[in-house]
């Protein structure tokens, strides 16, 4: 190949879809845990088929709050646009991150599923990931919404209610 010549892994699709956590937490994450799980138990899946409750629950609680924050609050999806109007109704009167609680309920749903202990080391992993990342939008927020974001963070909470 030429030098300096673009090819498909430097399209801007490709490094969006790279970048994108839904894609890694719904995509990625599962397909690699499977492929984990298929070599750890030589071809065969341990099923719980109570997980998939758990599996929906959580990509269902990701997409409807995702859809309700840019029908509400503008912007788009991701933390690339942010939202015009703060969101504080809805499931965003329940939790503060209703759409990262998804993304961590789908991993659980995960390491359910498959009976995966990878995948709650995964789970682990991204909810220090997903913390860390809360903490950054909280001070986002805070500077672009001032009194009003600092007035919701005291009456919702940041993750599940009563669990700060």
């Amino acid at each position: 190949m030429r030098r300096g010549a673009s090819t498909i892994l430097d399209s801007p699709l490709v490094n969006r879809l790279r970048k994108s956590t839904p894609i890694h937490t719904f995509v990625l994450i599962p397909a690699f845990v499977v492929a984990c799980e298929l070599v750890r138990q030589h071809g065969a899946l341990a099923v719980n088929p109570w997980g998939v409750i758990l599996l929906a629950l959580g990509y269902l609680q990701y997409r409807l709050a995702g859809n309700f924050r840019v029908e509400h609050g503008g912007g788009g999806p991701g933390i690339d646009l942010p939202p015009q109007r703060l969101v504080t109704d809805g499931p965003y009167a329940v939790t503060r991150n209703p759409m990262y609680l998804g993304h961590l309920i789908f991993t659980l749903g995960l390491a359910v599923t498959l009976r995966s202990w990878i995948a709650a080391v995964i789970l682990i992993l991204r909810a220090i990931w997903f913390h860390r990342r809360v903490l950054a939008d909280e001070a986002r927020l805070t500077a672009q919404f001032g009194q009003p974001y600092r007035d919701y963070m005291r009456r919702v909470r940041r993750w599940i209610p009563g669990f700060g």
